[in-house]
């Protein structure tokens, strides 16, 4: 019998062993099953606070939008009915985290025919801290990876088609899901012009590329972004309380669409970042430490062997990956302008390294079938390389598992939750929050519109107010609050496109029936709210007062002590997470009236007397805090040093100098124990050799006054 008309001489379909769907099935299923024994049970850092509040409000989220990522978020919401509103989004994500799995397991399996090797793939990747911490919040992340498994699994599909029908109808499938894989995250593009560009140049080179074709290939590709239609609709009808952007126009699509708020094709706006080799060689490191040595030396025998044979059938899949993972590899270290020495940065930046750890565990799933392949060959099928397989695949997967499960169970973590909760807590009725920066911005609003938690607040975020869109679209969900204008902005006036711009003392003035609270920090480019107010320390936030008003210490010391109940131990978090970021504002919420209280005795006019009372507050505060915390920020010991110092300056006849400069030198020494990069640590060493001499000399006429008293 000949071959059917439109297939290629050669080309033979994957393995077709009828346990391979039910297989990955299985394997989805127990990733699924460890994903959901760790998901956290409420709002986690970052963006998530957002992207929840966006798919709860069905508003629009930060660009470029993820409509995809925000209808999937709001369809779970309403139709899982148990856990808050966060942990349904987790939910989600961990079962998109999952289904990822169980494509990468697909795509080893079909080219290569081993069950081990996709266990091996899939394995390793799913349960690599990495993966796994961003599978189990709800971020983007995992949706991504679904993309990335899903579109090698096609390709991989399109390779093995058997005739120009079945080649032409993957080819559109798979054109609808490019297209539909970029209602996500921008990042995958790489992988869909890498892919596009292959399957176009298979079609021209069998000759089924006609006009007519590639005119229905892109249709598909553009129904794919169909979910877009959605940031428009939700603008116009614009009845969510939170939102980003206004979509209604063209111009302003494309703003959000390709990210110009943040800056086209980088991560964040106005940064300086690590160099493109000093990422790059991160990359390598990190990816060794996230998927074990053993997982890209397998990618190279993949490699290895797919050049010495050249002729090897669905070579050029394994050509294609790994074109994939070098060009994403360099473009993304060039544009990734991020400081990955800061740790919250490298937290930000090696998240977007789990697209290129996906091609890295295809790839060694595949080498470690090309090995069995290789050992069957001269062994002739010996039963032992089967279980050598299959027992080098389980004990890498076992491994990760048995490294990662404690550090990625979230299922008791509520510490972004308890964060925002404190602050909330705190706020007295009606208040302004001024709201700065993601970790407060995201927590509080989400517990605010999805958790209903203090609908008396009003948040207004601070950057927010700086773009045209925000005032005319957010005004109207912001009951009480007035604005003197369109646009923040700290010249007031008449912009060219005819807004009206006020400054934050103008918005203060006119809204001074209310009590406005800074969390976190204010606006560095706006000081016109000094002319008639001063930030007294809130907490980890600010209240903005009244120049006029007189500031009693010992009250606001009463009245800021026990602002929150925090229980986190110090320094228990991983220092890139979001987790530190929140216990570290928490645990220096607590020094902070006492050091505001210690710079306005160094910095503020007032008599000798005053200056005294004030010296005196913060020194008996910080004492008392030192003394109630064993481990706690390396700061506290310069603090309470310098002012156990400035305490001897006042020869307090109630203080005995030997024990402030005992204090002194203690703490001035703990803290350059701890902080070795400090700027001035030689010169604090320098005085505490001088004071270390005074104590001396203090201890030695204190003995000689004790035996003239004999």
């Amino acid at each position: 019998m000949g071959p059917q008309p439109g297939s290629r001489p050669g080309r033979q379909r994957g393995p077709q062993r009828p346990a391979a769907g039910g297989f990955a099935g299985a394997l989805g299923a127990a990733v699924a099953a460890a994903y959901a024994a760790t998901l956290p049970p409420s709002v986690p850092g970052g963006d998530s606070g957002e992207l929840i509040t966006a798919a709860y409000e069905l508003g629009v989220a930060h660009p470029p939008g993820y409509p995809l990522f925000t209808l999937l978020a709001k369809l779970v919401i309403g139709l899982f009915p148990f856990g808050s509103i966060a942990y349904r989004v987790n939910l989600l994500c961990g079962l998109l985290g999952a289904t990822a799995a169980s494509l990468l397991y697909y795509t080893v399996f079909r080219l290569s025919g081993s069950y081990a090797g996709g266990i091996l793939a899939a394995g390793v990747f799913s349960f690599s801290r990495l993966t796994w911490q961003w599978s189990i919040s709800a971020e983007v992340f995992s949706l991504n990876n679904l993309f990335v498994g899903l579109l090698m699994a096609l390709t991989v599909h399109f390779e093995e088609a058997a005739t120009a029908k079945e080649r032409s109808k993957i080819s559109k499938v798979g054109a609808f899901c490019c297209g539909l894989s970029l209602c996500n995250q921008h990042t995958i593009v790489l992988y869909v012009l890498c892919i596009v560009l292959w399957v176009l140049f298979q079609l021209f080179k069998g000759k089924e590329l006609s006009f007519g074709h590639l005119l229905k290939l892109g249709l598909c590709f553009l129904a794919g972004l169909l979910p877009y239609l959605y940031l428009p609709a939700s603008s116009y009808l614009n009845q969510a309380r939170w939102t980003w952007g206004d979509q209604m126009t063209f111009q302003g699509f494309l703003t959000h669409f390709l990210r110009e708020e943040y800056g086209t094709f980088s991560l964040a706006k106005s940064e300086a970042g690590s160099s493109m080799r000093e990422i790059l060689l991160s990359q390598v490191t990190h990816m060794k430490a996230e998927l074990s040595l053993a997982v890209p030396a397998l990618a190279i025998v993949a490699w290895l062997r797919t050049a010495m044979q050249a002729k090897q059938e669905k070579s050029s899949m394994i050509w294609l990956f790994t074109g994939m993972l070098y060009i994403y590899s360099f473009f993304f270290a060039w544009r990734a302008n991020l400081d990955i020495t800061k740790p919250l940065f490298m937290g930000v930046v090696e998240r977007f390294w789990m697209q290129s750890n996906a091609v890295v565990a295809v790839l060694a799933g595949l080498g470690l079938a090309s090995l069995v392949s290789v050992g069957n060959t001269v062994l002739e099928n010996n039963r032992v390389l089967q279980c050598v397989e299959w027992l080098s695949a389980a004990a890498l997967v076992t491994s990760q598992i048995y490294a990662n499960y404690s550090i990625c169970d979230q299922s008791r973590n509520y510490v972004v939750d308890k964060f925002a909760r404190n602050l909330l807590s705190s706020m007295p009725p009606d208040a302004i929050i001024l709201l700065r920066g993601d970790l407060t911005g995201n927590s509080l609003r989400y517990l605010h519109y999805c958790e209903g938690m203090r609908p008396d607040v009003t948040l207004v975020d601070q950057e927010m107010m700086t773009y045209e869109w925000y005032l005319p679209k957010m005004a109207k969900h912001l009951p009480g609050v007035s604005f003197p204008g369109r646009r923040w902005n700290p010249v007031e006036g008449i912009l060219p496109d005819g807004a009206l711009t006020f400054n934050l003392h103008h918005f203060l003035k006119v809204n001074k029936h209310k009590e406005a609270f800074a969390c976190i920090g204010l606006n560095e480019g706006d000081s016109t709210w000094r002319r008639s107010y001063s930030l007294w320390p809130w907490g980890s936030c600010d209240k903005l007062v009244s120049s006029g008003t007189i500031f009693n210490p010992g009250e606001w010391l009463h009245l800021t002590r026990s602002i929150y109940n925090w229980t986190e131990d110090y320094g228990r978090f991983d220092p890139s997470s979001w987790e530190a970021v929140a216990n570290e504002e928490m645990w220096q919420a607590r020094m902070k009236t006492a050091f505001f209280i210690f710079d306005l005795a160094e910095t503020a006019n007032v008599s000798a007397d005053i200056k005294s009372q004030l010296y005196t507050f913060a020194y008996n505060s910080y004492k008392e805090i030192i003394n109630s915390h064993k481990n706690h920020p390396v700061n506290w010991h310069k603090n309470y040093a310098i002012a156990c110092e400035r305490m001897l300056r006042l020869h307090k006849m109630d203080v005995d100098p030997e024990v402030l400069l005992s204090e002194t030198v203690k703490h001035f020494l703990l803290y350059t124990e701890k902080a070795e990069d400090d700027p001035q640590r030689a010169d604090i060493l320098q005085a505490v050799k001088h004071l270390k001499k005074e104590l001396q000399r203090l201890r030695k006429m204190k003995k000689n006054l004790k035996r003239q008293a004999v």
